[in-house]
């Protein structure tokens, strides 16, 4: 225990840390970009081809919404360029949040249990409450 007690300022540090970092993201956005190609259908067309990679590249943002996958078609440029930084930030906020979610875990780990803690008295009594009603 007081190995951890010891690493306490520490981990605290680092989660102010991560805080500020995740104070800086960006504008972000979930979902994922993908290349796609595709062929027309037009049989003299040279995407009928064998082996030929098909018409493109395009590119989609695509993501779950209401459970389904929507897909939203991006022109290249600016809007892809927008969209890609969008996607990384987001991906940047994710780690950032599994960052302090593991940081705060160890924080608690390593907090010394305190008697009379407003966190130790709160569900024991209302489960000794309710069982005496």
């Amino acid at each position: 225990m007081p190995e951890e007690q010891g690493e306490l300022p520490e981990l605290e540090q680092r989660r102010e840390e991560l805080y500020r970092e995740l104070s800086q993201v960006g504008d972000f956005r979930p979902g994922s970009l993908n290349e796609v190609r595709r062929k027309c259908g037009k049989p003299n067309c040279a995407c009928a081809a064998p082996g030929h990679p098909g018409h493109g590249p395009q590119y989609n943002l695509t993501r779950r919404v209401e459970g389904r996958t929507r897909a939203r078609h991006l022109r290249l440029g600016p809007e892809l360029d927008k969209a890609r930084r969008e996607a990384a930030e987001y991906q940047r906020f994710r780690d950032l949040v599994g960052q302090v979610t593991e940081v705060n875990d160890a924080i608690c780990d390593a907090r010394p249990v305190t008697p009379g803690s407003a966190g130790d008295e709160g569900p024991a009594e209302t489960a000794g409450e309710k069982g005496g009603s």
